[in-house]
């Protein structure tokens, strides 16, 4: 039997070390999830949420050991690492929140009037959900993330594919998960993990999974949804890839600039630049002698970036290398250390023409290093906006009631997920607002988000019964409305709790 094996990024050093998942262990894992199924879907939501919040419960008794094996295995501090964590209790609550709340069921009653027979529209759960979690955000986007939070929420059993570089954390988040929700109550099945990549391939081949959740690389993402999409019956892969998230600064900024310019520096270089939403291209108006005044607050900076992993580290360089070759003007360069998996910082400049469609410019370089590109009018830099990757989120820095800012708003719509006024890319709390996803190729359906109430969504489809007896109905559908649910009754929207 072979094994994955986990490296600190510090040092280099193996850390943890876990055996891959077999072919028949993989079948037993996907028969208990499709079984656990039945049984989450027609647990109540109260139940569901009962169950998400003995496990965020247990994470909170063992907060100390998991922070402790997450830096050792990803380097990322830890007072970031608490940071995520909180995230992580808070989130694996609200997903069970919004399941009680019960809106992203979308029920929908048309009581049949002169004859006509009643319609009732429900979101039902899909099944058993594939999870492949990120490398850079080892609790809210790993194995106990958003994305299984969200499932599970749903009534969707989860199988989560672990992540090679912090392996040990991830089966140890396992263990505590299914000790959890056996001691709540919740079906065997409920969650499980398997370990290595054929496990993780075949697991989105498995006839039992229905879908499949991803956070990471485009390379990675789309290998997943070829391969989800060559079934015999296709699945829907819900990719979360990234790409570049461009910042705009317009010329009413001119004055807070080097405000903005020690802020692009500090968010881009943040833990390594390891974020799908780093900013990784500023545009500044001409005169505002933007490259050198953001390598002059790379300099004094002075990051020091260590990243996840010796790929990571790899691919940052190459990226840095590419953008030279493709004609980039490096400004400012943080030569990285020789311990560890480490990676430089920089600054590069690139001309405004130089932005067209299949530009290395316009691909996404994972790690510390940013391109600024100067524009000399709005009609120019909304030319070049359009031209433009689909990206998760943008930036604009500006003053109250610049008049360039609605054009430039208009552009950005088209292009992203979110937009930010006078704040950074990184970060995306779970509220109900929230969108975490953004037009081709950032995400594969731009349609959902992986972050926020609407999450849900991505793991239900609706499904109409006509004349169908109240009794005979999902309990969420029927007429008494046990779950107190919001629903739509006659195209009025009747609150939580009207039967």
């Amino acid at each position: 039997m072979t094994s994955v094996i986990s490296y600190a990024p510090r040092t280099g050093d193996p850390v943890s070390t876990a055996a891959t998942t077999t072919a028949t262990q993989l079948s037993e894992i996907t028969n208990r999830a499709a079984h656990a199924a039945s049984v989450l879907r027609d647990a109540s939501p109260k139940e569901r949420r009962q169950w998400l919040r003995a496990l965020a419960d247990a994470l909170e008794e063992s907060r100390s050991e998991l922070i402790r094996l997450a830096d050792t295995e990803t380097a990322l501090g830890e007072g970031r690492l608490n940071g995520e964590f909180d995230k992580l209790i808070g989130q694996t609550r609200f997903y069970g929140d919004v399941a009680v709340e019960g809106s992203y069921l979308g029920v929908s009653i048309d009581e049949g009037v002169d004859g006509s027979q009643d319609l009732v529209r429900v979101n039902r759960p899909l099944g058993p959900v594939a999870v492949f979690g990120a490398s850079n955000f080892p609790f809210v986007l790993g194995v106990l993330g958003h994305d299984t939070s969200a499932a599970i929420a749903a009534g969707c059993p989860v199988v989560v594919k672990a992540h090679t570089a912090h392996i040990g954390l991830s089966i140890r988040l396992a263990e505590i998960a299914r000790t959890a929700f056996a001691a709540a109550g919740a079906p065997t099945g409920i969650f499980d993990i398997v370990v290595g990549r054929d496990a993780g391939s075949a697991l989105v081949v498995a006839p039992e999974t229905k879908a499949v959740a991803f956070t990471g690389s485009q390379s990675g993402g789309m290998a997943l949804w070829r391969a989800a999409n060559e079934r015999d019956i296709p699945i829907p892969v819900y990719a979360e890839m990234g790409t570049v998230n461009a910042v705009v600064v317009t010329r009413t900024a001119d004055e807070m600039f080097d405000d903005v310019a020690k802020g692009f520096v500090d968010t881009f270089t943040q833990n390594g630049g390891q974020y799908c939403t780093k900013p990784g291209l500023i545009f500044v108006p001409t005169g505002f002698n933007g490259a050198e005044r953001v390598a002059k607050a790379l300099r004094a900076t002075n990051p020091s970036s260590t990243m996840l992993t010796k790929a990571i580290a790899d691919s940052a360089r190459a990226g840095l290398d590419d953008l030279r070759a493709a004609g980039a003007r490096v400004i400012a360069e943080i030569v990285e250390g020789e311990v560890g998996f480490s990676a430089p910082a920089a600054v590069l400049a690139v001309e405004l023409g130089d932005l067209e469609p299949g530009s290395r410019f316009l691909g996404e370089c994972f790690g510390p290093i940013a391109l600024v590109c100067e524009y000399e009018s709005v009609d120019q830099l909304s030319e070049t906006l359009a031209k433009l990757q689909g990206s998760l989120v943008s930036a604009v820095f500006t003053q109250p009631d610049d008049s360039d800012v609605p054009d430039i708003l208009n552009v950005l719509e088209s292009k992203v997920g979110r937009v930010i006024v006078n704040g950074w890319t990184t970060g995306a709390p779970h509220g109900w607002a929230q969108q975490h996803g953004g037009p081709w190729p950032s995400t594969s359906n731009p349609a959902v988000t992986s972050i926020g109430g609407a999450a849900l969504e991505r793991f239900t489809r609706p499904i109409t019964f006509q004349g169908v007896q109240d009794s005979w109905l999902p309990r969420e559908a029927r007429r008494d409305n046990p779950d107190e649910i919001t629903r739509r009754i006659n195209g009025v929207i009747a609150p939580a709790g009207h039967h």
